[in-house]
Formats: structure tokens, C-alpha cells, sequence
């Protein structure tokens, strides 16, 4: 969520482009809103009730409503903007959320399935921890969802990288009928970006000014969005092929040539001069308020109460473990000497395990990918009594994102499947990536990762498609890189065995990172060599994940605490149960328990023994 915008608004920007658009809509909050957007969920069935909260709590998210596919019907002109500018929507936001807390924790209990008691807490638990984040004097809030940001605008977080892969991916363009809510909300980003300017100047103002090695990322990758914009906005509209669409399209390069680039011109500018007061310090100690800060993150991230000196030491501790997995396998394949770390670094430099350079690698990551694909699709129904068939595209990252990018990511698609799931890799250089690691990669990002996880999500009720766990998101999909495993992806290619278990070590490394980073005072330096020196981590990779974890705090502590706590979970069913104990019925209750924080996993896995022991 942006949470300011300029005083600016979309009816000036036309006005001052020469009224580019046919369509003049007010902001979503503005409108006079009908149905379950505008009702209090007192006197509503149990699932209407919630349906409620997800259209009130979308109607200050409209772009978010595009990308599930429910703005639709009576919600259609939520089409054409990104919401309610300024303070006023950011006040808006919060004492909805507050209204819907009250609503839902005071909201009839008895007699409700579990589907929908889990539904009312996952609602109290998510808009609870975002007030609390909004609370803070500074940062982006991400209102149940992960990317929970203390500078606005920096290497891989602002409008200038989620607005052009919003228009080129999610923003509907198939018929004449989409031009429109297109061209209203392409001319809404100039007053986007000029927000985001306002909030960068104020956290300035407070003394909060990101890391050099930060703001010098984000200076050259601001650089070159400059210089890609006018395909990143108008391109979409020349590609589409729709009537009219080529007429839009230089409207468009209009809006771009007199808004959009000003725009991100000026905030180019107020980001080279915060480099001059800026420091080296990677952590959120340095900044005010910063182990506040942190903690809170820490909190959201994790979903559970843990400090960050709990989840250092955990974090030593399940390395240690991996580790030991690992050495008797290197050994057999003929790495004896050293730690796991260098022998690793060893396996990495063997041309047997390598991509080619350039783009014939890239093609041969695609093929890899298909294959493993193929593979595992055919695998899901020994791991599931329920099976969904998503519909999923691998695309590469845009060239813009790949320098700050990691080294891939995915997620499922659109509720209604009008947008695929999309595995996005970055190919900014194929040797990010090894022929030993990459199928774990793909069972991560995709299936029975975070694609086919979304899918099942998409179809519980909208509250639950909307709001989303880091560590169950991220800890489920470690789960499946185990799934895969079990199910004998490895069996036939021992050194593949050794990717899955460096992938659950990187995790556990970056539980010792994070905090470390944010907590202990490390520098981004220790941070890097920690990967390479004890995982045996490809430094090219770690370089961008480190700076990741120092604009993106508690993000990273997601995901092996989630994967701990539902592989915990499991042996709780399996001793509790013994015989009665079956690997794919509790793969498919925790499934279908949907994303959720991990006590309310703890809850379902009960039920799910409960239902077993009859």
C-alpha cells in the first residue's frame, strides 16, 4: 500500500495533459458504494460477513481488487483508479481497519464452521499487526501481505517498479472497453509518484535517510526506468492489438512525457541528494525508533512472538543440523575437504552443474524449468487427496528489476483465472543459478510452492485470497521443496539432494542475517560472507539478498520459521496418530486450512487428528 499520495489529482493531470481520457471516475472511497463494501457485518451470515470486510477493506485497494480479479459488477469503476489520494485515504484505511477489528472480534462465535472461525481470526491477527505498522512514523504498511517497507521508494520498492509491471501484467487490456480504465489510471501516476516524494522528504525530515549502498541501487535503477518508461506505460497499450489502442497509445506517451517522467525526475533528484547525508549502517538500529521498528516487523513477518535474539539462535542451530545432512552426501560425491561451506563454493565452479553464458543459457533455464515442471505436476496426486491444475507462465523479470531483484519469485494468479500464475526468474545473469539448485527453485516458486498454494487459496473466500501469511506463504513453499524430495526428485541426482538441503540452509542463514543486520549491528559485508563462508552460498546471489533484507527487515525470518513450525506440526500428527497417521491427507488438511498465521495452523492440524482418530 502506498499510504500518502500528493495533493494532486487525476482530473488535474488530465487537465493539464489535454483530457487524455473519455472516463472521469472518483476515487474508489469517494463513490457512493453499494453492496457488501458498504455494509456492517453485525446483522450478515457468517460468510457474507466476511465477503463484507473484504470489500470494505478493498475499496481503499483497488489496484489490489484488479489483480484478484473481483472488480467486477457493481465494483467495475474500481477499474479505473488506485484509490483515494493523499492523507485523507490514508486515515480512511486505518479506522476501517480498526472499525473491522472491532467488528470482527465482537462478531457471533458459536456455531460457525472451522472454515469460518478461521476466516474471523485471520482477519483480528492481520489488520491487528497492519495498525500497528501504521502506527509508525515512517514505512510502507502491506496490509496482509509481506512487503512491509521503512523506505518508500529504494531498490526494489516503489511506484517506479510496481507501476510498470502493474500496466504490463495485472491491468486488464483484452477488450476496446479496458482503454479506458487503463488511460484513468495511467494518469493517476504522476500524483503516485510525487507521494511517494512527499513521504521520502518527511522520513528525511525525521532522520531516516536509507543505507549508501541502498540509494546508490536504486539511483541507477531509477536511471534506467527513466529511460524505459515510455514502453513500460505505453507499450502495453501498442502490444494489446485492440481498436483504438494505438490512438491511446500516444495519449499515453503523453502522460508519460509530461507527467510520469517530471515525476520520477524529481524524485531521482531528492534521492541523489539524501546519498550525501547518507551512511554505510545496513540496519534498522541506526535509524529513529528503528528497534521498534524491527520488532514489529519481526512480528509481522513471523506471526508469532519470538525476539530477534530467539530467532538468531535458532537460527545457528537449524544450520548446524542441515549441515550435518549435507556432509556425508558431499563426501560420497567426492568433496572431502573443508567445511560444508567451501565444499559448496567447490560444487558451485564445477562446469558440469553451469548454464551457459548469455542468452543460450537462458533458454537452457526455460527448458530445465519445463521439464521439472512437467515433472513434479505429475507427482502432486501421491502428495494430495485434492488436486488443482493452475494455470502458470514463467516469465523473466524485467531487465529494470533484475539488479535488485532476487533470484527469483511466484505467486498465484487472479481468483477469478483471468491472470496465470507466474513464476518470474531472474536472468540478469545465468550464473545465478545451478543445475543442482534450480529444480528446488522451481518447486518453490511454482508447484506445489507458492502457485499451487495460491490456487487453493483463491478458493476460499475472498477475505482469505486477499490476505496472506509470510511464514505460512514462505513456509509452505519451503514444505514443498521438502514434498519434492520425498517424492524422489533427487533420487537419480544425489548433487540435486544437496540444493534442496543448501535452499532449507540458506533459510536458516537468513534467520542469523536478518537479525543480525537489524539487531547485532552487522555490517552488509558480514552479512555476505556469513552466506558464502558457511553455506558455501554463490556470492553473485547473496549480494542482492542482503541488500534485500536491509530494505525489507523481518521479511527473510518468514520463511524457515514457517517451514519448521508446519514440519513440527507433522510430527505432532505422526505421533499422535501412529498408523492413522497419512502423508496425504495431512498435506491436503494444512492446504486447505489456507494461509493463515502459524497458530491458527497449529489449530487446523488439531482438527485435522481430531477428524482422524474418528
Amino acid at each position: 500500500m502506498r499510504e500518502r499520495f500528493a495533493d494532486f489529482t487525476r482530473r488535474q493531470t488530465l487537465a493539464g495533459l489535454g483530457g487524455v481520457s473519455t472516463l472521469a471516475l472518483l476515487p474508489a472511497c469517494a463513490r457512493g458504494q453499494a453492496g457488501l463494501a458498504n455494509a456492517p457485518i453485525a446483522a450478515l451470515e457468517p460468510d457474507a460477513a466476511l465477503d463484507s470486510i473484504a470489500y470494505r477493506m478493498l475499496a481503499h485497494e483497488p489496484g489490489r481488487a484488479t489483480g484478484l480479479g473481483v472488480d467486477t459488477g457493481e465494483y467495475a469503476a474500481w477499474r479505473s483508479t488506485f484509490g483515494t489520494p493523499g492523507e485523507e485515504g490514508r486515515s480512511d484505511y486505518a479506522s476501517t481497519l480498526k472499525e473491522l477489528v472491532a467488528e470482527a472480534g465482537a462478531y457471533p462465535k458459536d456455531g460457525l464452521t472451522s472454515d469460518q472461525q478461521i476466516g474471523f481470526e485471520v482477519v483480528e491477527t492481520a489488520f491487528t499487526r497492519a495498525l500497528e505498522g501504521m502506527a509508525m512514523p515512517y514505512g510502507d504498511v502491506a496490509v496482509g501481505s509481506w512487503r512491509n517497507a521503512p523506505y518508500v521508494v529504494i531498490q526494489n520498492v516503489g511506484g517506479y517498479i510496481d507501476l510498470p509491471r502493474f500496466f504490463g501484467s495485472s491491468q486488464p487490456l483484452k477488450t476496446a472497453e479496458d482503454i479506458g480504465p487503463y488511460m484513468d489510471r495511467l494518469a493517476e501516476v504522476p500524483a503516485i509518484l510525487d507521494g511517494e516524494l512527499d513521504r521520502i522528504r518527511s522520513a528525511h525530515g525525521m532522520g531516516v535517510v536509507p543505507p549508501s549502498f541502498l540509494l546508490d541501487k536504486a539511483i541507477a535503477q531509477m536511471e534506467a526506468s527513466l529511460g524505459q518508461a515510455k514502453d513500460g506505460y505505453a507499450g502495453p497499450l501498442s502490444a494489446s492489438g485492440i481498436s483504438g489502442a494505438d490512438r491511446a497509445a500516444t495519449q499515453a506517451e503523453r502522460i508519460v512525457a509530461g507527467g510520469i517522467v517530471p515525476a520520477l525526475e524529481r524524485q531521482l533528484a531528492e534521492l541523489k541528494r539524501q546519498r550525501v547525508d547518507a551512511k554505510d549502517n545496513a540496519g534498522m538500529w541506526a535509524q529513529p525508533m528503528g528497534e521498534e521498528y524491527y520488532a514489529w516487523a519481526v512480528r509481522a513477518s513471523t506471526t508469532t512472538t519470538l525476539t530477534p535474539d530467539e530467532i538468531h539462535r535458532q537460527g545457528l542451530a537449524e544450520l548446524e543440523e542441515l549441515h550435518g545432512r549435507m556432509d556425508p552426501i558431499l563426501r560420497e560425491i567426492g568433496y572431502t575437504n573443508g567445511s560444508v561451506g567451501e565444499r559448496m563454493q567447490a560444487l558451485s565452479r564445477d562446469p558440469r552443474y553451469q548454464f551457459s553464458e548469455g542468452d543460450p543459457g537462458r533458454k537452457e533455464i526455460f527448458a530445465f524449468i519445463d521439464e521439472r515442471l512437467e515433472w513434479i505436476k505429475a507427482q502432486m496426486p501421491r502428495a494430495f487427496n485434492r488436486l488443482v491444475d493452475p494455470p502458470l507462465e514463467v516469465r523473466r523479470l524485467p531487465l529494470a528489476e533484475e539488479p535488485g531483484a532476487p533470484g527469483a519469485y511466484g505467486g498465484a494468479g487472479s481468483k477469478d483465472g483471468s491472470i496465470p500464475g507466474r513464476f518470474w526468474i531472474n536472468l540478469r545473469t545465468t550464473d545465478l543459478h545451478r543445475k543442482y539448485d534450480l529444480a528446488d527453485l522451481t518447486f518453490h516458486e511454482s508447484i506445489p510452492g507458492h502457485v499451487w498454494e495460491g490456487e487453493f487459496s483463491n478458493r476460499l473466500p475472498l477475505i482469505r485470497s486477499i490476505l496472506a501469511f509470510n511464514a505460512f506463504s514462505e513456509g509452505w513453499a519451503l514444505y514443498a521443496e521438502q514434498l519434492a524430495d520425498e517424492l524422489g526428485a533427487y533420487d537419480e541426482f544425489k548433487v540435486g539432494r544437496l540444493g534442496y538441503l543448501q535452499s532449507l540452509a540458506f533459510r536458516a542463514c537468513r534467520l542469523v542475517v536478518d537479525t543480525g543486520l537489524h539487531s547485532k549491528r552487522w555490517t552488509r559485508e558480514q552479512g555476505r560472507q556469513f552466506f558464502v563462508e558457511r553455506n558455501g552460498s554463490k556470492a553473485e546471489e547473496v549480494a542482492s539478498e542482503v541488500d534485500r533484507y536491509c530494505s525489507w527487515p523481518g521479511q527473510a525470518c518468514g520463511y524457515k520459521i514457517g517451514h519448521s513450525e508446519i514440519v513440527r506440526q507433522r510430527a505432532r500428527a505422526q505421533a499422535e496418530l501412529g498408523g492413522a497417521y497419512d502423508f496425504k491427507a495431512f498435506n491436503t488438511a494444512v492446504i486447505l486450512g489456507g494461509n493463515a498465521p502459524l497458530n491458527v495452523v497449529e489449530h487446523t492440524v488439531s482438527r485435522y487428528i481430531a477428524n482422524a482418530k474418528g
